[in-house]
């Protein structure tokens, strides 16, 4: 049976059943020491690219075309090889994926 897999913001407090706490950004959250963040690992390349991320600015109307360009950079090499990684782990035991933003 596959575990949990959620999504949470990096600045809230870590919790028991977070399992594997992954950080999918491409920058360092804003404010925030290394030790505080309590990650098992850092995915940098299963976050959208910076140009990308700044294409899209978080407008719901761009969505699905960001989704479509996501998409296709998660084709790449790195991407898949992190993907992989993703998906042992949560094979494992649950996993919150933690992110910047909401």
């Amino acid at each position: 049976m596959p575990s949990e897999i959620r999504v949470r913001r990096v600045y809230d407090a870590p919790s028991p059943s977070d399992g594997a706490r992954v950080l999918v950004d491409r920058v360092w959250p804003r404010g925030l020491r290394k030790d505080a963040a309590h990650l098992d690992e850092w995915a940098k390349d299963a976050a959208p690219s910076t140009e990308l991320r700044k294409w899209y600015g978080h407008d719901p109307a761009k969505f699905d075309e960001f989704r479509r360009r996501y998409l296709d950079e998660l084709s790449g090499a790195a991407q898949r090889k992190e993907l992989g990684r993703l998906r042992a782990l949560a094979a494992a035991r649950p996993v919150t994926l933690l992110t910047a933003r909401t």
